[in-house]
């Protein structure tokens, strides 16, 4: 079952938000409460987009009310010429968050979305209920990486003939790729958008450079420190997150919860579905409880 939802982004965006459920999941409502399920936001990183947690959206679905946003610039959202901006992509979640009825929200992100939410989290306090952080650094990424990152985009053998191209390409044939891997493939191909000369990416390479600017030459732990609800910081043992930053991010955030994957890279969640559901829904739990003991005891 799915449900789409028109929302209206910073500066006027159009921005397309997808509303995933499982078959026995009660009826999507306008208003979280309806049926007592919390809301969750998952946020997709840079080149990512919604439809890439519906799985994880399903699986939350008979608990929680779980929307998936197609960010600025990519899926089926608007493309604007700007702002990419830490600071637009944090409005346009806390306007889907506060239009589409699900504050306090979880919000789950992953690389870039594990950002904004924190972000979120930080400005928005009263509309953040908890936090998942997905391979995300926390340290500035320092120019070399956006330099590799123009140098890969540029090198994509788009238009592709066929999605099974762009799967083998992404998954065997792409030299930026460390090892062959069948679920990079599936993720990147999902990017892309049939034309009538082939597939072609959805994203403007443009955008997305102009998106990990701020992560080159600025560091957010200061803006850890502001967040002040239940956060987890998960990552695969062969992410983009090394074990020592993670463990110091715990440390840094007020309620910081540690988790790691084996055999998962940067694509956590899809690398490992059944480890990732796993730790997230324990978080999960762990907050209704902490939110229970805490109603108990205000009514007490």
């Amino acid at each position: 079952m799915i449900k789409r939802h028109e929302v209206t982004g910073a500066g006027g965006v159009r921005l397309a938000a997808w509303e995933y459920a499982a078959a026995d999941a009660p009826e999507p409502a306008e208003d979280a409460g309806v049926h007592g399920r919390p809301g969750v936001l998952l946020l997709h990183g840079l080149l990512g987009r919604a439809s890439h947690w519906a799985a994880t959206a399903r699986r939350l679905s008979p608990r929680y009310r779980a929307i998936a946003l197609d960010q600025r610039g990519h899926g089926r959202s608007g493309r604007p010429a700007g702002p990419y901006t830490p600071d637009a992509y944090a409005a346009d979640a806390l306007a889907t968050v506060e239009q589409l009825g699900l504050g306090p929200a979880i919000i789950v992100g992953h690389s870039m979305g594990a950002l904004t939410a924190w972000q979120c989290a930080a400005a928005r306090p009263d509309l953040v209920a908890a936090v998942v952080i997905c391979d995300m650094r926390a340290a500035a990424l320092g120019e070399a990486g956006q330099r590799e990152w123009a140098d890969w985009l540029a090198a994509w053998p788009a238009p592709f003939a066929t999605l099974g191209d762009a799967r083998r390409w992404f998954s065997a044939l792409d030299p930026w790729s460390q090892a062959a891997s069948p679920v990079r493939g599936e993720f990147f191909a999902e990017t892309l958008e049939e034309r009538e000369d082939g597939w072609h990416p959805l994203h403007a390479p443009e955008h997305l450079l102009a998106s990990r600017e701020p992560w080159i030459r600025d560091a957010h732990w200061d803006e850890l420190a502001q967040v002040g609800c239940p956060t987890l910081v998960i990552r695969g043992l062969d992410g983009e997150l090394g074990r020592a930053e993670a463990q110091e991010m715990v440390r840094v955030l007020p309620r910081g919860h540690y988790a790691e994957i084996a055999d998962a890279g940067h694509l956590v969640p899809w690398d490992q579905p059944e480890a990732w559901y796993r730790e997230v829904e324990g978080f999960l739990r762990t907050v209704e409880s902490q939110r229970r003991a805490s109603c108990s005891a205000q009514s007490g």
